[in-house]
């Protein structure tokens, strides 16, 4: 089921007052009027039916219905999966953050490399933030994608080092496009950890010496079969891998037990 995505909690009366682009997108892209209803997500993660009351003076004024005001929205029991991705080319991270929003994705940190041809800004951070916004509201994804500003790789492996302490199985792979090892996504996840990451380079790769820090910090590196697949295809097809044998674990476990 889709969601719309508020920001602003309704007051102590259950009403919000929506505008500028929520109420563009709900009063003239979705065509909804006085009396209507839509489906939300609240800033404290619950979901409501919202009745709308007004939407004059291009402002959106709705109710929350109290039979879905305290139904928890099933975030749990997902895998955590973060991505870490290598700063790409022109707007090519806008693709791959909507695809990550969409796949499920709790969190997405974009980073510097030696290959990075162009820095950040703090705009484009706020573009991403709504890029995930309209990702979930179109998906449904009750996963509340995060991400972070674009940092160095030190800084993010400073943050890999704050995971392995706060979880108990944490499991860090990086794409790579020589067959540096054996492993493949079965054998790294079936430990079933409890918080996943995926590193992917930009365009061009890791340098040697970049791959050197992360095969240190204890992450594992996988070549996905004979293709040089393009950093945004490699993103999406290996966080839907991820996705896909965390959530059919206890099928595939099974059949490797008999």
């Amino acid at each position: 089921m889709k969601y719309f995505v508020i920001n602003t909690p309704p007051n102590q009366d259950g009403i919000i007052r929506l505008y500028e682009k929520d109420f563009h997108y709900l009063a003239r892209v979705r065509r909804l009027k006085s009396g209507d209803c839509f489906d939300a997500i609240l800033p404290n993660k619950t979901k409501a039916r919202i009745r709308i009351l007004s939407t004059v003076n291009k402002i959106l004024i709705g109710e929350c219905l109290e039979a879905l005001e305290h139904t928890k929205v099933p975030v749990q029991p997902l895998t955590p999966i973060a991505l870490f991705q290598g700063l790409p080319k022109g707007n090519k991270m806008d693709l791959i953050v909507r695809q990550a929003a969409e796949g499920g994705v709790s969190l997405v940190i974009p980073f510097y490399c030696e290959h990075t041809s162009s820095l950040s800004s703090a705009e484009k951070t706020k573009r991403w933030e709504k890029i995930i916004k309209e990702a979930r509201q179109q998906s449904g994804s009750a996963m509340d994608t995060q991400i972070r500003s674009p940092c160095s790789i030190n800084e993010l492996l400073e943050y890999w080092e704050t995971i392995k302490k706060q979880y108990k199985r944490p499991s860090g792979i990086i794409l790579h496009q020589e067959p540096l090892a054996k492993g493949s996504f079965h054998d790294y996840l079936s430990n079933e950890p409890d918080f996943a990451v995926l590193a992917v380079g930009p365009e061009g790769g890791f340098s040697p010496g970049e791959l050197s820090l992360f095969l240190s910090a204890g992450f594992k590196p996988l070549l996905m079969g004979s293709t040089v697949l393009r950093t945004e295809t490699a993103a999406l097809y290996g966080c839907a891998a991820i996705r896909i044998l965390l959530l059919e674990r206890e099928s595939w476990t099974s059949s490797l037990k008999e």
